[in-house]
């Protein structure tokens, strides 16, 4: 008979950790109930993160972290199932059977455990929130008492394929962009470093002779060519720099108020932002979330410092009593048509529907501004390359041509 250890709370309000012998999980929790106390946990002895094969091991690690998409096939799958009318405990057995990714089968192996000790599965989930935010754990709280269990988590799917959808789509505008950067960089160093230090023997003596712009490329030129580890460990320590400027409050929210300000993509990111809160809001307050909940978890997931200040402000104004639209007439985060709006779903009662339509609304102008964005970027970019090599190439003919003339 197998060995499980368990961790149970007594009468007193005390936490004890021991060993109980049974026929599976379920009879293990279920003796320790008899015995009256309050199971926490109940796993098999040897079920440890360090336990198992050391070729398992080795494929959770080549496996990596489950990433959002695991989520969401596990979401829609035990939608079906419980749909279906299975109970949840065989539905994540099953789903744990066919998950093919070492880790998130862990995971879901721990939520069947905790389950079968008799926890909530919002309990279950909340164990895990790197996986499962607080938007999740919420909305299946709240599913719990309402019994909508499978319905929510058709809600759910929705909401983080969206997510989803969305990452991709601001992914995709950048990626272009960021290939042509550079190939630019890449082509004014091989010029500098490369090309130019060839004419250096050609132009020697000729200095009076030598344009401006020649002049200042073969000193620059000059200057990779002898000093490149320092340039190489300035690029690097101005990266880096960057990077923990930007984890700091200060710089977080100077790049996040940058996003909202910089011409060609603050529509984008203002249509991102928008959506984002608004769907967020919408999705708990219909899933029957407390509002008080609901705008701190928006503030949480808007994915800006601005818009996450403005949702704590909201949360602020509504706990003492006040309206939702009240704080948001002050801001200049939201169109006012956006606004007036939520007050008037407020105001009828109908707020969560009026927030799935702005948030849909927003939804496509995000699509609109991302075509809108690259098909602008794309043309600067080929024009900022253009210039930056036609400047080089013609640093590098004048001064031929000159000298051509004085032989003439």
């Amino acid at each position: 008979m197998p060995n499980y250890r368990y961790q149970v709370r007594n009468n007193s309000g005390e936490v004890q950790i021991g060993v109980v012998a049974a026929d599976n999980v379920t009879t293990a929790a279920s003796i320790l109930r008899n015995q009256g106390f309050r199971v926490l946990s109940v796993t098999p002895v040897g079920s440890s993160a360090t336990g198992g094969s050391f070729a398992q091991r080795i494929a959770e690690l080549n496996a990596g972290k489950p990433k959002t998409k695991h989520v969401l096939d596990f979401t829609t799958q035990l939608a079906v199932m419980i749909r279906a009318g299975i109970n949840l405990r065989a539905a994540l057995e099953g789903i744990a059977e066919q998950t093919e990714h070492p880790n998130f089968k862990k995971v879901i192996v721990q939520l069947k455990t905790d389950v079968e000790s008799g926890k909530q599965f919002s309990e279950a989930i909340a164990r895990h929130p790197k996986l499962f935010g607080p938007l999740y754990v919420n909305m299946v709280r709240a599913s719990e008492m309402s019994g909508s269990f499978a319905k929510m988590l058709d809600r759910i799917a929705g909401y983080i394929a969206q997510e989803i959808e969305t990452r991709k789509m601001v992914v995709g505008a950048a990626i272009y962009p960021g290939i042509i950067g550079t190939m630019a960089v890449a082509v004014t160093v091989f010029l500098l470093t490369f090309v130019l230090p060839k004419f250096k023997t050609v132009f020697a003596g000729k200095e009076e002779v030598l344009p401006w712009a020649t002049t200042f490329l073969m000193n620059l030129s000059d200057f990779m060519v002898q000093n490149w580890y320092f340039c190489v460990g300035g690029l690097v320590l101005l990266i880096g720099g960057l990077w923990a400027f930007g984890k700091t409050d200060v710089g977080g929210f100077f790049f996040d108020r940058t996003k909202l300000v910089i011409p060609v993509v603050k529509g984008m990111f203002r249509a991102l932002y928008i959506s984002r809160s608004l769907q967020t809001m919408g999705q708990l307050i219909n899933a029957g979330v407390p509002m008080l909940d609901t705008l701190a978890i928006t503030g949480d997931i808007s994915g800006n410092r601005l818009y996450k200040g403005l949702w704590k402000s909201v949360y602020a104004s509504v706990k003492t009593g006040k309206k939702i639209a009240a704080p948001l007439m002050k801001t200049t985060l939201l169109p006012r048509a956006v606004v007036q709006m939520v007050s008037a779903g407020e105001e009828s009662g109908k707020l969560g529907e009026v927030l799935d339509e702005i948030s849909s609304f927003y939804a496509k102008q995000l699509k609109e501004r991302i075509k809108a964005v690259t098909s602008l970027i794309e043309p600067i970019m080929i024009i900022v390359m253009g210039s930056i090599v036609g400047f080089i190439a013609m640093a590098i003919i004048l001064p031929i041509f000159k000298m051509s003339q004085i032989v003439r």
